[in-house]
């Protein structure tokens, strides 16, 4: 991702695209203590009451920005100066009367924009993390111009002339190996964004760009209203029966935040097709009422309807791809990945689906047994009774009970002793709270990060309770990043979306909830350990199918014994998890596995096909739902009981920064699985094998091909039978 078109990304993002008793703590090593210098600080000032926070810096460490003076109207004004410097910076390398170098050029280029990049991504994460009115009209107004933009870089001709002439001459520049991957970088994504078109089809681009900007915006803020609006109101704690008391108390709170009656109690949903109480609520009736209300939003008609938004966007992206030169939007997309073909991903479907639908089918039929034998009045299973029968199931198998296992894994203890505890022992990294630095809300807290000999590292925000403002789902993202030419330090966001309990009680964290914190922290980690010179392949800028790779490697940590009994202890009695229940949980791990990789592929499934299309072949509104259902009885993943992770009116993967790319977390779990493998027989939980994957890996950003890091890590290409193993995706004749 060029730092110029790193500018695409931050708007993009702008723009929606996109758990005892804790153990005595030793007294900090003095090495280890909040830092004395503040790290890319400039000395605190006064400031007057009209200077724009954003536009200045904000003397807090590494840059940090400070959200304690910044204010929704700040936003627009700066994102407006951003872009006048930008373009003058732009316009300055474009029109430079010296012949190209790679210098008054590239580097040029890498280092403009620097104030818009940072503006929006303070901008596009509070936007995602904790948005407003204010905020959403001002995605609103900025996306047409964001866009436009960014276009006028891309399709600039004197500039790409420049870029042009030095791809040209590049073997003969005598560049560093980054240097010359920088460049040709440069040139691919120029002629990806459409620097070779006629001045006429570069208009009609302009348009399509636009357009899609202002349909993702208009998409993502149709789902986070729809998903607030799609709360379920009960009338009765019968209908509850099942929940916590903590759950119950929850859903009362959240009736009566929303002026409803004392004695009305509202499940609220998260944007995915399942929902965590329909695991333990007993009455049937309810969990089909909260089910169907999450299956049905977006194409129910309304002002939250999105399947004309969603039609349209596919069916702009498909005449952008031909415009380009691609069949289909697919291919666009596709030929920047690792996995480099469409038909690769179409392979990987076509191979692991029926594997995964025929053991979904093995577990429905398990619980359908179950169904019959302790229902008076048996029933056919449906999505909705899945969650709920499969933790019965479970807790029969395995005698693991949800409540139980949820009892060692305090938010705390998880964070601290589990998290840190691991990082430390694999990288040498420690991490102190700054609890005296401004936030953007009262449940974010800030950590500093140390290396080994105590020199600063950068800072992460954890930002990990649920918000109605707060988009679903799990990530991480960047305020600064660090690179040899610009210097800085990072500064990151941890984001999930837990069930906050009622005030005073503990925060305890399901296994999956737990797994999702150590993954978010694996991609912390990647862009802490940047160490590339040029900011277009600082941090995570690597292709969007290998990003998920490191991150899902360090869940391997959660389960990892020495580090699971290090955290996992009991909230009220401060005693570790019993082995007997610890070994229970792990073999309790790949239950339910043919279930979660059917409705992953699935949505999968339905990205990659509604991407294949040609313009005229995209469905309109009203035949969405009828092609999904098509797509998924075409593919044989059409099994009622488990309906897609996604479906395509709240599928933001697909609608955002992930389309034709939901596939990514699969094809990089591959990576994972093997690179598990490698790391146990490598020496596992070590300081070695933590700094061979962070020299190999997590250190280079996008500064090498994807898959050659790989092979620098494990000394081989990675197989496919290990993911298949950790799943237990195994159908017996």
């Amino acid at each position: 991702m060029k730092h110029t078109l790193l500018i695409s990304a931050a708007i993009a993002l702008a723009l929606g695209l996109s758990a005892c008793s804790e153990p005595e703590t030793p007294a900090e090593p003095a090495a280890q203590r909040p830092s004395d210098v503040d790290m890319d600080a400039a000395p605190a000032v006064e400031e007057a009451d009209d200077v724009n926070p954003l536009l200045v810096d904000s003397g807090l460490p590494y840059g940090m920005p400070a959200f304690d003076r910044i204010e929704d109207e700040h936003f627009a004004p700066a994102i407006e100066q951003g872009m006048e410097e930008h373009s003058a910076e732009i316009e300055a390398i474009a029109m430079n009367p010296e012949v190209a170098t790679f210098e008054n050029t590239i580097v040029a280029m890498e280092q403009a924009g620097q104030t818009l990049g940072n503006v929006l991504r303070v901008f596009s994460n509070l936007a995602g993390a904790n948005t407003n009115d204010n905020l959403q009209a001002v995605q609103r107004e900025m996306a047409p111009r964001l866009s436009a933009h960014s276009d006028a870089i891309n399709l600039n001709a004197a500039l790409f002339a420049r870029i042009e002439s030095l791809y040209l001459q590049r073997e003969e520049l005598d560049l560093d190996a980054e240097s010359l991957r920088l460049l040709e970088d440069y040139h691919t994504q120029f002629v990806r964004a459409g620097a070779q078109l006629s001045d006429e089809d570069k208009d009609v681009l302009r348009e399509i760009n636009t357009e899609l900007a202002q349909l993702g915006t208009e998409f993502s803020q149709k789902v986070l209203a729809e998903v607030n609006d799609s709360a379920v109101v009960f009338d009765s704690r019968d209908d509850l029966a099942g929940l916590s008391d903590g759950r119950i108390q929850a859903a009362a709170q959240a009736a009566a935040d929303r002026d409803l009656d004392e004695g009305q109690f509202v499940i609220t949903l998260l944007n995915t097709s399942g929902q965590p109480p329909l695991s333990s609520m007993e009455n049937r009736d309810a969990r089909e009422r909260v089910h169907m209300a999450s299956l049905n939003r977006g194409s129910r008609g309304g002002e939250f309807d999105t399947t004309e938004t969603g039609s349209r966007i596919v069916e702009l992206r498909a005449r952008r791809a031909q415009l380009l030169g691609y069949d289909t939007h697919a291919d666009y997309i596709l030929e920047r990945q690792t996995a480099g073909t469409v038909q690769t991903i179409v392979d990987l479907h076509n191979q692991v689906g029926p594997i995964a639908v025929a053991n979904a089918r093995q577990e429905g039929a398990a619980l359908q047994e179950l169904i019959n034998e302790l229902e008076a009045e048996p029933f056919e299973l449906a999505s909705w009774d899945w969650a709920f029968y499969t933790e019965k199931l479970r807790e029969q198998l395995f005698d693991v009970d949800d409540a139980e296992v949820r009892a060692y894994f305090e938010l705390e203890s998880v964070l601290k002793n589990g998290v840190f505890y691991s990082a430390e022992k694999l990288f040498g990294v420690t991490f102190v709270e700054r609890p005296e630095l401004p936030v953007y809300h009262p449940d974010v807290r800030v950590w500093e990060a140390f290396e080994e000999d105590g020199t600063p590292l950068g800072l992460m925000l954890t930002d990990l309770y649920a918000r109605s403002n707060k988009r679903g789902g799990a990530w991480m993202n960047s305020y600064r990043i660090h690179s040899g030419l610009l210097g800085g330090h990072p500064v990151t966001g941890n984001h999930l979306n837990i069930t906050k309990p009622p005030e005073g009680e503990p925060t305890l964290m399901t296994w999956d909830e737990v797994t999702t914190l150590f993954h978010e922290f694996g991609h912390v980690i990647h862009g802490l350990f940047s160490d590339v010179h040029y900011p277009s392949f600082a941090a995570t800028a690597v292709p969007r199918d290998f990003v998920e790779f490191p991150s899902q490697v360090y869940e391997m940590w959660a389960s990892w014994p020495e580090v699971l009994q290090n955290y996992a202890r009991h909230y009220e009695t401060g005693e570790s998890i019993p082995e007997e229940l610890l070994e229970r949980v792990m073999e309790a791990a790949q239950f339910n596995e043919g279930f979660r990789t059917t409705e992953y592929l699935a949505a999968s499934v339905i990205d990659m096909e509604l991407h294949r299309l040609g313009p005229d072949e995209v469905p309109a509104a009203d035949e969405i739902m009828e092609f999904e259902a098509r797509v998924l009885a075409e593919s044989g993943m059409d099994f009622a009981p488990v309906p897609p992770r996604y479906r395509i009116p709240y599928f933001s993967h697909s609608m955002g920064g992930y389309s034709a790319g939901y596939y990514s977390y699969f094809w990089s779990e591959v990576l994972d699985a093997d690179a598990v493998l490698w790391i146990r027989e490598n020496g596992g939980l070590d300081r070695e094998t933590g700094q061979h994957f962070r020299d190999t890996i997590l250190s280079q950003g996008g500064s090498r091909p994807a898959m050659e890091l790989y092979e620098d890590f494990a000394g081989r290409q990675p197989g496919f039978e290990p993911l298949l193993e950790r799943r237990g995706l195994v159908v017996e004749d």
